[in-house]
């Protein structure tokens, strides 16, 4: 039992060297759909969050979840949506995520938006397994950010923590 709780202090110690990319450290060029999926994946895969693969991305695009591409190129705001909705989908609809990052965008720049949602989740990593001193929202955008990021963290933590505890089940008959 000692073992297995070292193991999970390990992974959180990991988990805390996490940096999701600001929008200034995204590409500034337009990327082919296998670059997207590479660089979207590996901004997020650290977490252990299912992969992107172009056939996801193709339905956002379809359904209107992204911007659809220019000439088969996408762009950093397509980028930023896309480690978005890599990070919250596994906990929301997609029509819930856009709508918030609609709403979200709408009182701010997408880039500024972008920035403190990663500013929030990057010092929620930062942070992990620390008793929470977290600055009290100011709005209800704020308010928003920070429960988005608690509900990431929250899934990360407990898809963990039940990997690290399961046991073979015995199958009933």
């Amino acid at each position: 039992m000692m073992a297995e709780f070292d193991q999970y202090n390990r992974w959180e110690s990991q988990m805390k060297q996490v940096r999701l990319p600001h929008w200034q450290e995204l590409p500034k060029f337009d990327l082919y759909m296998d670059q997207v999926v590479a660089f979207v994946n590996d901004a997020i895969g650290s977490l252990g969050i299912d992969p992107m693969t172009p056939a996801m991305i193709n339905n956002y695009v379809k359904h209107q979840v992204i911007i659809a591409p220019v000439k088969k190129k996408y762009q950093t705001m397509q980028l930023a949506d896309l480690i978005l909705i890599g990070l919250l989908k596994p906990l929301f609809s997609t029509d819930t995520i856009r709508h918030g990052i609609n709403q979200v965008t709408a009182g701010d720049f997408p880039k500024q938006a972008y920035d403190n949602f990663i500013d929030v989740l990057n010092e929620a990593l930062l942070h992990l397994g620390e008793p929470k001193s977290i600055t009290p929202a100011k709005t209800l955008n704020e308010k928003l950010m920070q429960v988005a990021v608690d509900t990431i963290i929250n899934r990360i933590q407990s898809e963990q923590l039940l990997k690290m505890i399961e046991k073979p089940v015995r199958k009933l008959k």
